[in-house]
């Protein structure tokens, strides 16, 4: 984290002990804000994609109950024309569950991105922070 420029013109060598533990209390302050609210909004974006995942479980779902059962006996039936009953059957089964079992590793996939819900570029800058802070307080030790 790159030093920025002092919201306080004066150099901290003339400030005392009681303006530099405020001014790092106020600096200290701020950080803790700025990475809640960068930890708020990671955790609402990750909530979304695993809100659309989800979605896209149900509909898999819902599709395929649906199309089961508003198919299957007229597919069954043609195919029943040209096959034996028990085949036609087994063909139209199999096709609709290829395609509830599309539907079901897309959402599972879109799930695994968003979960766990942690925040981790949050951590990342906390971690780096620290970092900083500690170099800062290592080079300024007489």
């Amino acid at each position: 984290m790159p030093s920025a420029p002092s919201e306080h013109a004066t150099d901290d060598s003339t400030k005392s002990t009681a303006q530099l533990t405020t001014q790092l209390a106020h600096q200290v302050a701020a950080l803790v804000h700025d990475e809640l609210a960068l930890t708020r909004a990671e955790m609402t974006k990750k909530g979304k994609r695993a809100g659309g995942s989800a979605g896209l479980l149900g509909a898999s779902g819902l599709l395929a109950m649906t199309a089961f059962v508003c198919l299957t006996g007229c597919v069954v039936a043609a195919l029943a024309l040209a096959l034996p009953v028990w085949a036609a059957a087994l063909i139209v089964g199999g096709a609709y569950l290829v395609f509830a079992g599309a539907f079901a590793l897309t959402g599972r996939k879109g799930l695994a991105r968003a979960v766990p819900p942690v925040p981790t570029e949050s951590i990342e800058h906390v971690k780096e922070d620290v970092q900083w802070i500690k170099a800062e307080a290592t080079s300024k030790t007489p």
